[in-house]
């Protein structure tokens, strides 16, 4: 049963700070009125800052899933080729969104936990050179990949004149995402990752390349919600608004919680202490005599997925963290399940959060009679994260 003291260390939902939950409780407003239209505009303003874009950006009250949706719903048609590589969950999740659009899906299935590779983007596509879209997922919670985007966006560019479609749901605000500088046409975020706001809402960066393709469609486009023209026509009014009723209280939250990363800790100290708290995360394993299950060089920034050391149930290691010490952690996803578990550390987690997550996976692990010696893994975080963040001090 569902305690408040549990700590959730999972790759989202995460944590929200009590200041961005009591945003929520505020009266709600007409969301047709310029107070409204002010909340939205700010939002939109410094989403344009995090996603790091001179382009349009919308926010669609939905899922993240949502956006992947309008990205894939706005720019293909049926019979459109769509390169889609898959190495876990949600990069599966783009096939079936571009398959129910009646995609021609071009999918390159790797092995789950290996990174993709540019090159392997450079031979699909001179191999389909009439490919429209690839669509690509940045950080893979599901694995704990995290991809060279910059190198695939070069690439795509290089190579052809379909659109670079990104999922930075789960690492934009914790990694270096650079939507205009990496050639991304549509980026696609949520609120509940790095951005530390409730689930519920989703972001959409639109490039110049992607309108064209959109006005291009035309009425073959088949979407009525995720139509981004209806969003841009109301984002362009007098006193913008969304094209249909949005979730106000989230609106409240997300100002708060942006406004927090960009005016007060700052962007560049955010993506810094992700960085800082996922070195932390997986040296801590390591010491620990645990397996890491992604690929070396290419982890995640904001969530590490680890492999079940033999002789432990995922159900034991995971009930006993929640039951005894009151964390709770992510299991594995599809054939993944029970084999590993992950720890996400995105969004407005501290130092407190992620020691207090270490200490309780040493302990359990010393419950359930894995040979560890306390203190080795929690002490190597604490060197690392007390480093780290006296520079970002400074």
């Amino acid at each position: 049963m569902w305690d408040e003291r549990d700590l959730l260390m999972i790759p989202g939902p995460t944590p929200v700070s009590s200041k961005v939950l009591r945003e929520m409780s505020k009266p709600i407003m007409s969301h047709r009125s310029k107070d409204f239209s002010e909340i939205l505009k700010e939002c939109v303003e410094m989403m344009k800052e995090i996603f790091r874009t001179k382009g349009d950006v919308f926010i669609v009250t939905g899922s993240g899933t949502a956006c992947m949706d309008a990205a894939i719903s706005n720019t293909v048609s049926e019979g459109d080729k769509v390169l889609v590589p898959v190495y876990g969950k949600f990069s599966q999740r783009f096939v079936d969104i571009a398959k129910s659009y009646g995609a021609d899906v071009i999918e390159v299935k790797l092995e789950w936990g290996k990174a993709l590779r540019p090159d392997l983007i450079r031979d699909m596509l001179r191999e389909n050179p009439d490919v429209e879209v690839v669509a690509v997922v940045h950080n893979e919670t599901s694995t704990g990949i995290r991809n060279p985007i910059r190198e695939i966006g070069k690439v795509i560019r290089e190579e052809s004149e379909a659109l670079y479609v990104l999922d930075v749901i789960s690492s934009l605000g914790g990694d270096d995402i650079r939507v205009d500088d990496f050639g991304i046409d549509l980026a696609i975020a949520g609120s509940q990752k790095c951005l530390a706001t409730p689930p519920g809402l989703a972001m959409i960066s639109v490039s110049e390349r992607a309108w064209e393709r959109i006005e291009e469609k035309g009425n073959r486009r088949r979407t009525y919600y995720l139509d981004l023209k209806r969003y841009k026509g109301s984002l362009e009014k007098e006193v913008p608004e969304t094209p249909y009723t949005p979730s106000v209280p989230l609106f409240y939250a997300l100002r708060e919680a942006l406004d927090y990363i960009v005016n007060v800790e700052g962007l560049e100290n955010s993506i810094k202490r992700h960085e800082i708290f996922s070195d932390a995360v997986r040296s801590a394993v390591r010491e620990m005599g645990l397996e890491l299950f992604p690929e070396r060089g290419y982890e995640s920034r904001t969530v590490t997925a680890v492999k079940i050391p033999e002789g432990i149930e995922d159900k034991e290691l995971r009930g006993r963290m929640r039951s005894k010490y009151r964390v709770i952690i992510a299991g594995g996803q599809d054939h993944l399940s029970g084999k590993i578990f992950r720890i996400g550390h995105m969004g407005s987690i501290t130092e407190r959060e992620v020691l207090i997550t270490i200490s309780a996976l040493e302990m359990t692990l010393k419950d359930l009679g894995f040979d560890i010696e306390l203190g080795k893994g929690i002490g190597k975080a604490e060197e690392i994260i007390s480093t780290g963040m006296d520079q970002i001090a400074k």
